[in-house]
């Protein structure tokens, strides 16, 4: 019983932490980086939404540890 509901929430972690990479935004690198780095600079970036992200994802990438060596023990 514990392990499938443990299973369940690694399984919830895993998702959230796939969504939260997905939203963040790319590195920029190449020819294309130069393009966006231009647009950056007129319209500014959302630092705080990229910030508040990689924390979120910071947070549930250590979950999803957690829960995985929980299954692996149990």
């Amino acid at each position: 019983m514990l392990h499938t509901i443990i299973l369940i929430l690694d399984i919830l972690v895993a998702l959230g932490l796939i969504a939260t990479v997905l939203l963040q935004s790319g590195r920029s690198a190449g020819m294309s980086g130069a393009i966006a780095g231009g647009a950056e600079a007129i319209f500014g970036k959302k630092k705080g939404l990229d910030d508040f992200l990689a924390r979120i994802s910071a947070v549930l990438a250590g979950i999803f540890i957690v829960f995985t060596l929980l299954l692996s023990i149990i």
